[in-house]
C-alpha cells in the first residue's frame, strides 16, 4: 500500500517536472461572486433529453462620487445598475432556488461565467453570458408583501 502510494506521488512528480508538453497540466480559475437582489421569480426550464435548469435574473449596483469626491447636498452620487442571468445546474441547489429565491430578495451568487450562443425567434444569431451558480447564499427574507 505504502509502496503504490510512493510510485503515485513520483509519477505525479515526474509530470510536473516533465519538458514534454502533452504532459504539463495547467491550473485556471473561472469564480465568480455576486451580491445583489433578484429581478424575477426563478423559471425551470428542461430541455429534451437534459437535466431541468433553474434560471433567474440577479441585479448588482455600482455607485461611484462624482468629481472631487465630495457629496453636495444635491447628492452628486451616481449609479449603474447590471443585470446578470443566473442558471442553476446542481440538482439540490435547483430546486432550492427555484422553491426559496423571490424577485427583490437579496442573495450572494458564487459560481461560474459561461458564454455561448443561440438562435432567437427570428433566427438570428445571439451571444449570452451566464452565471452558472455552485452556492446561494440568502442574505434577507423575501419581499413582503402589505397587509
Amino acid at each position: 500500500m505504502l509502496r503504490r502510494a510512493t510510485t503515485q506521488i513520483f509519477r505525479q512528480a515526474v509530470r510536473c517536472v516533465s519538458t514534454d508538453s502533452s504532459l504539463i497540466l495547467e491550473r485556471s480559475i473561472n469564480r465568480v461572486q455576486l451580491l445583489g437582489r433578484v429581478g424575477q421569480d426563478p423559471v425551470m426550464r428542461q430541455v429534451e433529453g437534459r437535466n431541468p435548469v433553474t434560471i433567474f435574473s440577479l441585479a448588482t449596483n455600482e455607485m461611484w462620487r462624482s468629481e472631487g469626491g465630495e457629496v453636495s447636498s444635491t447628492g452628486d452620487i451616481s449609479q449603474k445598475t447590471t443585470w446578470h442571468r443566473v442558471s442553476v445546474f446542481k440538482p439540490g441547489l435547483r430546486d432550492v432556488a427555484y422553491q426559496y429565491v423571490k424577485k427583490g430578495s437579496r442573495i450572494l451568487i458564487e459560481g461560474k461565467l459561461d458564454y455561448g450562443e443561440y438562435v432567437d425567434k427570428n433566427q438570428v444569431r445571439r451571444q449570452a453570458t451566464t452565471i452558472i451558480a455552485d452556492n446561494i447564499i440568502f442574505l434577507s427574507d423575501n419581499v413582503r408583501e402589505k397587509v
